[in-house]
């Protein structure tokens, strides 16, 4: 059964991601098939470098393992479901929940400009800031530091999952955050900093 039977049209949002679970190791094949059916599909990869004892190969990766995000008017969910490998679609109280777009939108540019980037450990403070130009220019994260290097970490909070870009310290802008996950504005940012948080 399609979730279009299940929820009422009204509460479809129209031309927004989703991600889907998937198999193991099935996302390659799952975006493939998916694309074959008409479907506008995003499997974000990576390079990652595996050493056996007798070789070294690097490889490509999905960025998020098992998942794949799909753009779908919300009323095609029947072939979607019973693609092979395909075992659901991410969901909150049985409807399938969009992810925002701008997450897929940041994540996606740094994709498409062959910017290292790599899984990272899931993050939901610290320090946001913007990238001025070049790029990413515009594209929001939280600052880490790695050793001397700084990176930029990209998350789909829906999956608790994150990536990570390195960045130029001096091509970031600090930011604050509200209670609703957006960026305040410019008069706000210049508000003073709680005690005791590190400046960049």
């Amino acid at each position: 059964m399609s979730f279009s039977e299940l929820a009422p049209a009204s509460e479809v949002r129209e031309e927004a991601w989703y991600a889907l679970y998937t198999r193991h190791q099935h996302e390659k094949a799952v975006a493939q098939s998916l694309e074959g059916k008409g479907f506008e599909v995003f499997l974000p990869l990576y390079s990652a470098v595996h050493r056996w004892k007798d070789r070294t190969k690097e490889l490509s990766l999905p960025l998020f393992p098992c998942y794949v995000f799909l753009r779908n008017k919300g009323r095609e969910w029947l072939p979607v479901l019973t693609t092979p490998g395909v075992h659901m679609v991410v969901s909150c109280a049985g409807l399938p929940t969009p992810i925002p777009e701008t997450e897929i939108v940041a994540i996606r540019r740094v994709v498409d400009n062959s910017i290292l980037i790599e899984p990272h450990p899931f993050l939901r403070t610290g320090d946001w800031v913007r990238v001025r130009s070049g790029a990413l220019a515009d594209i929001e994260g939280i600052l880490v530091r790695k050793k001397s290097r700084f990176r930029l970490v990209l998350s789909v909070d829906m999956l608790g999952k994150s990536a990570s870009v390195e960045v130029d310290l001096a091509n970031v802008e600090r930011i604050l955050r509200g209670r609703n996950n957006k960026s305040l504005s410019r008069a706000e940012e210049n508000l003073p900093r709680a005690p005791g948080r590190a400046t960049l």
